[in-house]
C-alpha cells in the first residue's frame, strides 16, 4: 500500500504567531497586502465563514478559580488550496471576509516555499502596524497617568 506524502506541519509557535496577527488585522489590511503578491492560488471553502459564540473564561481570586466571564462573537472559516493544504481562520467579531482571508494566508504560510515571501510581505508589516498602534495607545494612556504622593508623617 502506498501512502500519500503529506507536507510537514509548520512549527506550532510560528503558526500560533501568524494566526494571532491575522486575527487582529483588519480584512482591508490583509487584502491590501495580498493584492501586491503575484500568483495567489484559488481556494475552495470547506467551512464557513460562519459566526457563532464562544464562552470566555476568566480567573479570579488568589487561587485563580475559573469562572465564565461571558460570551464572545467569533467567525471561523476553513479553506483548501488546489494542492490540498487546509487553512483555518478564527477572528473576533462578525467579519467573514477577515476570517476567509486569514484562512487563505494560513494555508499559504504552510508552504515552505511561499512562507518567507508571505512573512515579509504580509505578516511582518501587519505585526509592525499592530505594535505601533499598541505603543501609541500606551503613550496616550501614560500621558493621562496621575502619580499620587502621600505623606504619612509630617513633622
Amino acid at each position: 500500500m502506498i501512502e500519500a506524502q503529506t507536507p510537514p506541519l509548520p512549527d506550532p509557535p510560528a503558526r500560533r504567531r501568524w494566526m494571532s496577527i491575522l486575527a487582529r488585522a483588519a480584512a482591508e489590511d490583509i487584502a491590501a497586502r495580498l493584492q501586491d503578491l503575484p500568483g495567489l492560488p484559488a481556494h475552495r471553502r470547506l467551512r464557513g465563514p460562519e459566526t457563532g459564540l464562544v464562552m470566555v473564561r476568566g480567573r479570579a481570586g488568589g487561587d485563580g478559580a475559573p469562572f465564565n466571564l461571558g460570551e464572545m462573537t467569533v467567525t471561523r472559516c476553513a479553506v483548501r488550496l488546489p494542492d490540498g493544504t487546509v487553512g483555518h481562520g478564527y477572528v473576533a467579531g462578525r467579519d467573514s471576509r477577515q476570517a476567509e482571508l486569514a484562512a487563505v494566508v494560513d494555508a499559504l504560510m504552510q508552504d515552505p516555499a511561499r512562507a518567507p515571501g508571505l512573512e515579509a510581505a504580509v505578516i511582518a508589516p501587519l505585526e509592525r502596524a499592530q505594535a505601533a498602534r499598541r505603543e501609541a495607545q500606551a503613550r496616550k494612556a501614560a500621558a493621562t497617568r496621575v502619580e499620587f504622593f502621600t505623606m504619612t508623617q509630617m513633622r
